[in-house]
């Protein structure tokens, strides 16, 4: 299990780091000036040349290159010399020197996703930092309202097999999958934020944290979840109730479970006890496939919902070319699916032991 654990672990080394090649490459190439943007419209031609000098943009495109590399690395290799664009300092890289090579220092630190355009220099880790978790609450809510009720739906829709629960599950399924993210948003939105307010208690619009109304910091308005939630879990719900009702009815034929029934043991015995958990594995996939689009996905939902996430984060970055942001995001966000495809490797390792071998 630890080889096959490893193995994966390379892999996605060599993955996020191909990611990263490409993500640099794509927003170096884009037309305009990164200083110039950093700046505005009132920018002098000294300011520009200062900030070229200050991140590298006076640099070739390979030295910048390295310079991104080095700036994401957890090793690192930095400069002594003030002048240099690494060169180490409390500021830059909160980290621990180790040795050093020449007139440079080899360093543990945490990855630098250097500063925004147009925050005050703000660290971009900063911004992440303030809205990721609110994406991951939204996220995790969505997808357990999707795995639980999915999986039930699936169950019955198996147990009732071609009956009309059956063919109205499948209907609501079918139609769940089609209905696009964006337009459920607007359509809850309406329906239960406003039409029915009056009933629902329920805004449009609203964040997990909201400011009091007496000046008493911030408050968590859980309300302000339903709604998002509900709506970024419809899609999964509905490929999870598919996916574990066919799952299961294919199970349910296998040779291994017509000798339990021949043993005479309970159909409930039979699903929960035997079924049930090679059923799970296309559930698993789904799942983990969901959760990490959510976290990259969610940026209409959080967009149209006022949800303060880093779906939300991404478009107004995107409006202000605040390119630092928007690299910076992505990476993450691409780490993070790293991180949950490998710990579903290791839950179908689990599940399955043939796998890895």
């Amino acid at each position: 299990m630890i080889g096959y654990l490893l193995q994966k672990i390379g892999y996605a080394f060599f993955t996020l780091f191909g990611v990263v090649t490409v993500i640099f490459l794509l927003f170096n190439i884009l037309p305009g000036d990164p200083a110039r943007m950093m700046l505005g419209q009132n920018e002098t031609a000294e300011q520009v040349a200062i900030v070229k000098k200050k991140y590298g943009f006076d640099q070739p495109l390979s030295k910048q290159y390295a310079y991104y590399i080095n700036d994401l690395s957890p090793i690192s290799l930095h400069s002594a010399n003030k002048k240099d664009y690494t060169y180490f300092s409390d500021k830059k890289y909160t980290g621990l020197k180790l040795f050093n090579v020449g007139e440079s220092n080899i360093v543990i630190k945490a990855p630098y996703l250097r500063e925004s355009f147009q925050k005050n220099g703000k660290k971009v880790s900063a911004v992440i930092s303030e809205t990721l978790p609110n994406t991951i609450v939204l996220a995790l809510s969505s997808i357990t309202i999707a795995m639980i009720l999915g999986v039930f739906l699936g169950i019955v829709s198996a147990k009732f097999k071609d009956s009309w629960i059956d063919k109205l599950i499948q209907l609501v399924s079918t139609f769940g999958m089609s209905v696009p993210s964006f337009f459920s948003a607007i359509l809850f939105a309406w329906c239960f934020g406003f039409l029915l307010h009056n009933y629902t208690g329920l805004n449009m619009t609203g964040s997990l944290y909201e400011v009091d109304d007496f000046g008493n910091g911030t408050k968590i308005q859980w309300k302000n979840l339903i709604l998002p939630a509900v709506v970024l879990g419809i899609r999964p719900l509905a490929v999870v109730s598919q996916l574990m009702r066919n799952s299961l009815l294919e199970v349910l034929s296998a040779d291994y479970i017509r000798t339990a029934k021949a043993k005479g043991l309970s159909e409930y015995t039979i699903i929960r006890k035997h079924a049930l958990k090679n059923a799970m594995n296309p559930v698993v996939t789904a799942i983990s496939g969901w959760f990490a689009s959510m976290l990259a996905g969610a940026v209409f939902v959080e967009y149209i919902f006022g949800w303060n996430g880093l779906g939300k984060e991404i478009v107004d970055a995107l409006n202000t070319l605040d390119l630092p942001v928007i690299t910076g995001s992505v990476i993450v966000i691409a780490s993070l699916f790293i991180i949950i495809n490998i710990f579903v490797d290791v839950i179908y390792g689990w599940l399955d032991p043939k796998i890895r071998n």
